[in-house]
């Protein structure tokens, strides 16, 4: 396969420098009052869009590269961007916590997941907001989802949709205060050769069925049978999550156990801090985190998550006047 981002390491990193870091902030600040800050708003949407195309052309171009083939790893870094942690309000501490209103960071997360594709949402998760906090809350700790602070899981992004995201962005505002917090990706790009014959070929059969994640609140279900593996045999594309994915058969059971071994042994860990983007591709990289201990302080870890797809259309059935937010 062709790799049209170039990278100095196994994930993708881009730092943007003095210049290009205030060029953000300043079109970001544009929207701070456009529709009156609503960031769910579909003019702003709209505005969001419109701004991207006035991001520095840098960032632009490693976006598109990234867009078109999101390299070994399926996930890219962008370092530098305009968030001044000295401005971030308390962490909040509830469930459920979205950013409604338009900040810099939020207002620089939406336009670079234009850049990627369009917004989506989906109602069970979050009230259908655009933007998630991502934050520890009381009593969740051992929350297999974004409000937990044990080891999360590898999974892919709602994986047991069918219009699941194509890349989930996380922007940290804040990081937690050991630094013991970090994102783990790891690409089926990574562990694809390395995994045996035999199991390559029973993760490409349906022998899988997946839950829904805690933080859709439904009731106790499953997918229909799928393949964890699907598409060209040799660069495929991946679907698992080991918390809510169950094996059907025998050998599906173990040729999952090696797939989960070898994320583990081949992941990478990105330690966030303030300004750092991380975007991952959902066909082809799973990502998870390690645990940390939060303090509920009003200073604990506090990421910005925002999800993209390259087909809106496809989910149209579900969007209500083709609106941003899948209701089914």
């Amino acid at each position: 396969m062709s790799m049209v981002l170039e990278v100095d390491a196994p994930a993708g990193v881009l730092t943007l420098n003095r210049a290009n870091a205030l060029a953000v902030e300043e079109v970001a600040s544009t929207l701070l009052s456009t529709e009156d800050g609503r960031v769910d708003d579909r003019g702003w949407v709209r505005a969001a869009a419109e701004r991207a195309h006035e991001l520095p052309v840098s960032l632009r171009r490693a976006l598109s590269g990234y867009r078109r083939d999101s390299g070994p790893s399926g996930a890219l870094v962008i370092r530098g961007l305009p968030v001044d942690e000295s401005l971030v309000p308390e962490t909040p501490a509830q469930s459920g916590s979205v950013q409604r209103a338009a900040t810099i960071p939020a207002a620089t997360l939406m336009m670079v997941t234009h850049l990627l594709g369009d917004v989506i949402a989906f109602r069970p998760e979050k009230s259908g907001a655009l933007v998630h906090n991502v934050v520890p809350v009381p009593g969740n700790e051992d929350f297999q989802g974004n409000e937990g602070s044990v080891l999360l899981s590898f999974h892919n992004e709602n994986a047991f949709h069918d219009n699941r995201p194509d890349y989930v962005l996380l922007l940290c505002l804040r990081a937690d205060h050991d630094r013991e917090a970090g994102l783990r990706t790891a690409s089926i790009r990574q562990v694809h050769d390395l995994l045996s014959d035999q199991s390559r070929e029973v993760l490409f059969r349906r022998e899988f069925v997946t839950a829904p994640p805690p933080s859709f609140g439904l009731p106790a279900g499953e997918t229909e049978p799928h393949a964890v593996l699907t598409g060209a045999p040799d660069d495929p594309d991946v679907l698992v999550d080991f918390a809510a994915t169950t094996p059907l058969t025998e050998s599906a059971r173990t040729a999952m156990a090696e797939l989960q071994n070898l994320f583990a042994a081949n992941a990478l860990t990105h330690y966030l801090v303030p300004g750092d983007l991380a975007i991952v591709d959902n066909r082809v990289t799973v990502h998870g985190r390690t645990g940390f201990t939060p303090r509920y302080d009003g200073q604990d870890r506090w990421l910005q998550r925002s999800f993209a797809t390259q087909d809106l259309r496809r989910s149209r059935v579900h969007r209500i006047g083709d609106g941003q937010v899948l209701y089914g």
